[in-house]
């Protein structure tokens, strides 16, 4: 089912500020998912170029809360890391099929309805935080890796919670949807921890689990979580610990079995990483002040990533 229409910010080029494209406008239920979406692809004929040529409008996602790639705070329009590219795919999309009017909707979506959205055709593009795996890449394709990501721990400042085992029968937080949240509950299983489970909506109800004390800890993606503390009502109130548990790549996704439209985004994102604008980019939303409280996160680029600079891997995670 499509969102109403009333759910997107939808705009065109005559109203963005200069050289800007975008406008405001667990069988396991896990497993009957990937099915029902593999079945409902099937739906969705049309390739994308060619739906957004004959409709003049593409559909692009955003994240609410997903510091730095891509959040809207307050009444500001969505801003972040990832939001920069897909502004720059749009403006490729413009440029090769010759729409410099293309309408632009701009989608909010969650953990839990992003690919059920992009399979049934609701939007067409999600570049965000959301992990290239094997089981997603039955039902949607990645675009070349921007971003690699680690399971952490996010807890009060003064906590004796140092690593997951200082965890055994307490209560966690993470995101419903997540690999996370999988990951931990494994970890638990695998170690006899005990651990108990609450599931946030999303990243800014997740980090509310954990500052009303519903939650001895969140886990989520390192960067996430150091995004959730800068933005935070009291960023010193809160601290980053524990070991990485899995390295994870972060892909821009679309829909499977459109040739065409993942050359163009990997083209895209090749070309950015080729010519620096994209460590320019990374500079700007990791290592500098962001909106809208000027925080740092100071979080140089890694060493995996850097190497894709080069490589423009698009394999999951393994």
């Amino acid at each position: 089912m499509l969102l109403a229409e009333s759910a997107l910010m939808v705009t065109g080029p005559s109203c963005l500020p200069e050289g800007n494209h975008m406008k405001t406008m667990n069988l396991k239920p896990a497993t009957l998912l990937i099915a029902s979406l593999a079945a409902m692809s099937s739906f969705v004929q049309a390739q994308t170029l060619d739906k957004i040529l004959e409709t003049n409008r593409i559909t692009v996602s955003y994240r609410e809360a997903a510091v730095p790639f891509s959040y809207r705070p307050a009444e500001h329009k969505p801003m972040g890391f990832a939001v920069d590219l897909t502004e720059a795919i749009v403006g490729d999309v413009r440029t090769r099929l010759n729409k410099p009017g293309l309408v632009v909707a701009y989608m909010p979506v969650s953990a839990q309805d992003r690919i059920p959205l992009l399979v049934n055709g609701s939007y067409d593009l999600e570049c965000g935080s959301t992990t290239n795996n094997a089981a997603r890449g039955k039902v949607v394709a990645f675009a070349v890796s921007h971003f690699y990501a680690g399971t952490r721990l996010l807890v009060k400042t003064g906590s004796k919670i140092k690593n997951y085992a200082d965890l055994a029968g307490q209560t966690v937080a993470t995101t419903a949807g997540s690999t996370n949240e999988k990951v931990v509950r494994k970890y638990s299983a695998d170690h006899n921890l005990g651990m108990q489970f609450v599931l946030g909506k999303d990243y800014g109800e997740s980090l509310a689990l954990l500052e009303n004390n519903s939650a001895a800890a969140l886990a989520l993606d390192d960067i996430l979580l150091f995004g959730l503390r800068a933005n935070a009502r009291e960023p010193a109130a809160l601290s980053v610990v524990g070991d990485t548990l899995q390295v994870e790549p972060y892909g821009c996704m679309l829909r499977k079995d459109d040739p065409e439209f993942k050359k163009l985004v990997d083209g895209t994102i090749a070309r950015l990483m080729q010519s620096g604008e994209f460590e320019r980019l990374y500079q700007k939303w990791f290592e500098s002040p962001i909106p809208p409280n000027g925080v740092m996160l100071n979080m140089p680029m890694s060493d995996r990533l850097r190497a894709n600079l080069k490589a423009l891997s698009d394999q999951p995670e393994q």
